[in-house]
């Protein structure tokens, strides 16, 4: 082999030279994009993280089960499933992943050709087709019996826990910060009850558990280089039992803010309801005749329910010394928290005409 892992090896791959190099700009895996000389094809190689996934084969499981039922489905519609889902290519053994010496977690996945991820796009057609793609693999996910999936991350999206998670940071308090945020600590405080708006109808019955992705960023979509539109949602580590709500809401906060996610001047941030529309009519387009008006409408509120929930996130983590999330300056996980409060606030302003854009765009 030339320049490549030897834990490729252990994958059943074409014979041929092989090349290795790092690939893509995410924080989380070790990512390698393979060439096999004379194959006309090319792969992805992933170590898993085993800090933030610490039941790396759990995650494989549900990446394996979903995958294979998606390419079912995929089949049955008519699509391309080695083009439209992540195609895992198995181990010598039989197995969706490979383990090296150290205990670490690798797999090998069909890369996919022509295809290019997005970045917070202002196109309002890129949106509206990264709202399709998340829409779509909910659309075929939705006879998948979720609770079997295993947990990923234990709690990820709680929101009654994370507020919990900020009180023991400003009772624990190491650095000192607490005594200059008394704003930011009183407004969250006044959120408790909004924290359980969605665990609480979910406890209730009053909305069904589903399959989610859980990061529904939109450069977690591939777009078809030539003619733009979706092909693909891609990294399912944490894909698991959730809220159709968590999924929508993640991705309108990211998609539809007006701001980057620290922005400091607070008076910049809003809801952008243009990008909101878009995504929700590429979205809502999938999920026809599936949604009750319960459903329909808890979308709106995971928006909002997902700002906040990341904007305690991010509060915890300034307290805490910011040890979570990666920080470039002093004081930016403060500021990425105010510019989340700031869009929940905003969001609250809208909340009636975002209501009204998802039940119009749903035929209610």
């Amino acid at each position: 082999m030339n320049n490549c892992p030897e834990i490729l090896n252990a994958f059943a791959l074409p014979e041929g030279e092989r090349s290795a190099v790092p690939f893509g700009n995410g924080h989380i895996n070790n990512t390698f994009l393979i060439r096999i000389a004379g194959t006309g094809k090319q792969y992805i190689l992933q170590r898993i993280n085993s800090y933030v996934f610490t039941r790396p084969k759990d995650v494989m499981e549900n990446m394996q089960r979903v995958t294979a039922f998606l390419r079912g489905k995929i089949a049955a519609e008519g699509g391309n499933p080695d083009r439209e889902t992540i195609t895992l290519v198995s181990s010598r053994s039989g197995e969706a992943y490979a383990e090296d010496p150290e205990g670490q977690i690798w797999r090998v996945m069909l890369f996919v050709p022509d295809t290019f991820s997005p970045e917070l796009p202002d196109d309002l057609n890129i949106l509206e087709e990264c709202g399709g793609a998340f829409g779509r693999f909910a659309r075929l996910l939705d006879d998948f019996p979720a609770s079997s999936l295993h947990e990923t991350i234990h709690a990820f999206h709680d929101t009654p826990s994370r507020l919990r998670q900020l009180e023991d940071a400003a009772k624990n308090d190491p650095l000192d910060r607490l005594k200059d945020i008394p704003e930011e600590m009183a407004f969250a405080r006044s959120c408790a009850a909004e924290t359980r708006v969605l665990t609480d109808a979910l406890s209730a019955g009053k909305l069904p558990l589903r399959v989610t992705h859980n990061d529904t960023k939109v450069n977690n979509v591939l777009l078809d280089k030539q003619t733009e539109k979706a092909v693909c949602v891609i990294d399912l580590d944490t894909v698991m039992p959730g809220l159709l709500a968590y999924d929508f809401g993640d991705a309108i906060r990211v998609g539809a803010c007006s701001a980057a996610e620290d922005e400091q001047n607070l008076d910049l941030i809003h809801l952008e309801l243009p990008k909101y529309r878009a995504f929700s009519r590429g979205f809502l387009s999938q999920l026809k005749g599936i949604l009750s008006r319960d459903e329909l409408l808890s979308l709106e509120a995971g928006a909002r329910i997902m700002t906040l929930e990341n904007g305690l996130r991010f509060l915890a983590d300034h307290l805490n010394g910011d040890v979570y999330f990666k920080i470039h300056r002093p004081g930016q996980n403060l500021d990425r928290a105010r510019a989340q409060f700031a869009l929940y606030r905003d969001m609250e302003k809208h909340r009636t005409e975002a209501q009204k854009i998802l039940l119009e765009l749903y035929g209610g």
